[in-house]
């Protein structure tokens, strides 16, 4: 898994997941741009990556505008000559009910995960394009998004929205040998940590303690750095002709999420009335209704 002449740039990598996604690639051998908003914070990254042998710059500006999306991907261009991998984690959340989620709580959150990703991505496949070489793009997503969560409207809209924007990108720039991927990870993070019975064990694991088997394994939560193996992964050769894929990853769990599609049909000659519904529904189709939001064991959720 070669991986020594690549360029990278993760966004919201001072920190958490991007982070251990950053460091992960670095210990490979990619030279890595750092993204955050605080300057001490994407400072103290780098020298991380640094002191370990690797190489690292920063970029310290917000996640959504096309200024800054040019401003990343110029940087890594500038100082290591290329890019190979872009890797879109930056985020925040905003959590609230429906009723009472302001218009700034709700723009806010679409503009750092949706719209940056949108930006950042856009830039990069344009020098992809450019370098003629292909090129890696690994979006994050969240089980929020694929099922969603109570109190995240924000958040679960922007995550499925990049699931689908990485389907879309998948088939877009396929011929120009650019996969496109989305990676959903579940780890110990200050996120995670607003799950009420998620956060009992975010701070077993501060303190030092191992994560139970239930976690690791049923719940798919371990540390930012079990999901860090599979950006690298995706970054590489090894995983050339994967594309257009939503990877759960976390704990001691990898899993991939099926694409929606239909899973009940009837059919109803001259289309179907009100009344024709209510008479077909609980025949055919009570027994497929989905689920929504996550699903964990009982001996989670009684903690």
């Amino acid at each position: 898994m070669e991986l020594s002449t690549k360029v990278a740039v993760v966004t919201g990598s001072g920190q958490g997941l991007g982070l251990a996604y950053a460091k992960e690639l670095a210990r490979r051998g990619v030279a890595v741009v750092i993204n955050d908003v605080d300057q001490a914070t994407a400072d103290t990254a780098v020298a991380e990556i640094v002191e370990s042998g690797g190489r690292a710059i920063a970029v310290v500006a917000p996640v959504g505008s096309a200024e800054t999306a040019e401003r990343l991907v110029a940087a890594a261009v500038e100082e290591f000559g290329r890019l190979d991998v872009l890797v879109t984690n930056a985020g925040i959340l905003r959590d609230k009910v429906l009723w009472k989620m302001t218009d700034e709580d709700f723009d806010a959150v679409i503009d750092v995960h949706l719209r940056g990703t949108f930006t950042c991505v856009r830039r990069a496949v344009q020098r992809f394009r450019e370098q003629g070489e292909g090129g890696r793009i690994i979006c994050v997503g969240s089980p929020a998004g694929q099922r969603g969560n109570f109190g995240q409207t924000n958040y679960s809209a922007a995550k499925a929205g990049i699931v689908g924007m990485v389907r879309t990108w998948a088939m877009e720039l396929k011929r120009a040998g650019i996969t496109v991927n989305a990676v959903c990870p579940v780890a110990a993070t200050a996120m995670t940590e607003t799950i009420p019975f998620l956060a009992p064990h975010v701070e077993s694991m501060k303190r030092g303690e191992p994560l139970p088997a239930v976690i690791r394994r049923d719940v798919g939560m371990g540390t930012p750095e079990d999901a860090a193996g599979v950006v690298a992964f995706l970054a590489s050769e090894a995983a050339a002709e994967i594309t257009g894929q939503a990877i759960s990853v976390g704990g001691d769990r990898l899993a991939l999420w099926s694409h929606p599609q239909l899973t009940t049909t009837a059919f109803h000659d001259g289309g179907w009335s009100a009344d024709d519904i209510a008479t077909e529904w609980a025949a055919t189709f009570d027994h497929a209704v989905e689920s929504v939001g996550e699903e964990f064991p009982e001996e989670v959720r009684a903690r």
